[in-house]
């Protein structure tokens, strides 16, 4: 059930100090690393009609990982009904759209528009890319096998940013996957019955 506001106020503002503090980290590093981040976004209407193409694939995995019943999986869902749930329930739509945005903006600015870049640069284009990647996945360590996919999708995006050369792609179909998954688990399906046996130690 949503909370009032000012019963929200706190992890919202937690969320935003998160997720905005990534962005503002990438603006400074974008700086300091020469950079021009400003220059990654390019608003038009049909980049923002591939960022919602480019969220289809993203989806079909999250459904792929909450309908498989394999331990590594069974584990990620234990951490979500236990941590993520209470966590994020009392939350209303407006609310997990806004949080959605600005991890979407802030960690692929933080993650694309500069680690990639950088690491590109002073790497190689492919090692560049494997290691920002390495280094979303690191940033998902909530469990192991969550660290794993989290590492695949930042590869997946790490090639869309190829292909269009633009942070609002990637920023966007980010942050609308983020918003359809939360939306879905929490507002559209009922908590799972999570049995003992899901925290069997080949769960990851």
């Amino acid at each position: 059930m949503e909370l009032p506001y000012q019963q929200r106020r706190p992890l919202l503002l937690l969320g935003f100090a998160v997720e905005g503090g990534m962005a503002v980290l990438a603006w400074v590093l974008g700086r300091l690393l020469h950079v021009p981040i400003e220059e990654r976004w390019l608003w038009s209407l049909p980049d923002a009609g591939w960022a919602v193409l480019a969220c289809l694939p993203l989806l079909a995995v999250f459904l792929l990982c909450l309908y498989w019943p394999i331990p590594p999986l069974r584990a990620m869902e234990r951490f979500f009904e236990e941590v993520l749930r209470p966590l994020f329930a009392p939350l209303g739509i407006l609310d997990l759209a806004l949080i959605s945005l600005l991890a979407g903006v802030g960690e692929e600015m933080l993650f694309r528009g500069v680690f990639q870049d950088v690491l590109s640069r002073w790497f190689g284009s492919v090692a560049g890319w494997l290691l920002a990647s390495l280094l979303f996945g690191a940033l998902h360590p909530m469990t192991p096998a969550y660290a794993v996919i989290a590492f695949l999708m930042g590869l997946y995006l790490g090639c869309v940013y190829w292909a269009t050369d633009n942070l609002l792609v990637v920023a966007l179909a980010h942050g609308l996957y983020d918003f359809v998954a939360l939306v879905f688990l929490l507002k559209l399906r009922k908590p799972a019955a999570l049995s003992p046996g899901t925290d069997h130690p080949d769960g990851w």
